[in-house]
């Protein structure tokens, strides 16, 4: 995993500002993988945590990254060349919620590699009292099997995409979802002060049968600058990160091949064939203000190149060079009330 730059402009309302991209890293080793479903496990695996796991603030509960091994490599190489498995635990229905997408891949991956005790388990109180859902119980990892018999290892995953947004009273709650719907603070308070603590409730201690020995959080996820990024105390350096900019800046941004990105799609760098309908500027502009005329939502676009322009592959592909997304123009002043109600 790197975040060093690789000297990509990146667009914006600053045509100067640049990037430290993830994506060039990435292409560079998981450019051989095709799959859409593999490639977004991949980034799950391979992906820089959001959060500093040295940080007072998360007070040691962060999970450790994945190491990529060469032994978990060729597990994904195999994966690419026969993604059966992958494909029936993901299920024939197609999926809708990018959080619970983004569980089912690491549900496969602890499955697959022999961690998996449960996944989604709800604690109820009552019938009708859910007090809470462990994301993934997991057997411990290089604790001795004395330990492993002893008890189990919970793990919150939280796959989550803020656009850096003003000043609040808590530094995080200035990084906002792009549906206004929670920032990474309040996220981040609900993990550790309640999530975390789900086997401490009487309830969960009756339903399992071996206790949680330890519980941490797995924070994945990019975010969004709208100008050149500053260091932040509690954020992780090398996060994946991007740009993003109102509707009426688009005009002004550097020439790029673009893409809308499908929701499904925004978790690893995407790649299409080099064949695909590609935007300008103006296109993107209309194509961006079409998509508000339905829904107020902001939009992911990518700008794509060709592989050879990462790798020194052949083309024949393209991928994503740097992402960000599109708000409309009053997005940022519903952001601001929506700050000032945190």
């Amino acid at each position: 995993m790197d975040g060093r730059s690789d000297g990509i402009a990146m667009p914006g309302p600053d045509l100067n500002e640049r990037a430290a991209p993830y994506q060039a890293g990435f292409t560079r080793r998981w450019g051989h993988l095709h799959n859409p479903h593999v490639r977004a496990l991949a980034w799950l695996l391979d992906s820089p945590d959001l959060l500093d796991p040295a940080a007072a603030e998360w007070a040691g509960k962060l999970a450790a990254p994945t190491p990529i091994t060469a032994d978990l490599r060729e597990w994904l190489d195999r994966l690419e060349r026969d993604p059966a498995p992958l494909l029936a635990a993901l299920g024939a229905r197609p999926h809708t919620r990018l959080g619970l997408y983004a569980e089912q891949l690491m549900a496969f991956y602890y499955q697959a590699h022999g961690r998996l005790v449960a996944h989604g388990l709800q604690v109820r109180a009552s019938r009708n009292d859910t007090v809470g859902e462990f994301d993934f119980l997991l057997e411990l990892e290089g604790d001795g099997e004395g330990a492993r018999a002893a008890g189990v290892e919970h793990i919150e995953l939280a796959t989550k995409f803020y656009l850096l947004q003003g000043d609040a009273a808590s530094r995080f709650d200035t990084l906002i979802g792009p549906n206004l719907a929670d920032s990474l603070g309040a996220k981040m308070r609900k993990i550790l002060g309640k999530q975390l603590a789900l086997a401490d409730h009487p309830a969960a201690q009756a339903l399992l049968a071996r206790p949680v020995l330890r519980a941490r959080a797995l924070v994945k996820g990019w975010l969004f600058y709208p100008a050149p990024a500053t260091p932040m105390a509690g954020i992780a350096s090398g996060h994946c990160r991007g740009f993003w900019c109102p509707l009426a800046a688009v005009p002004g941004m550097a020439a790029a091949d673009w893409v809308i990105l499908p929701r499904l799609q925004w978790l690893a760098p995407y790649r299409i064939e080099a064949d695909a309908a590609l935007l300008d500027g103006a296109g993107l502009a209309d194509a961006v203000a079409a998509a508000f005329a339905l829904s107020p939502a902001p939009v992911m676009v990518a700008s794509m190149a060709s592989m050879a322009a990462s790798t020194g592959a052949a083309p024949g592909e393209l991928v994503e060079q740097c992402r960000g997304f599109i708000v409309p123009d009053d997005w940022q002043a519903r952001a601001l009330q929506r700050q000032q109600g945190l």
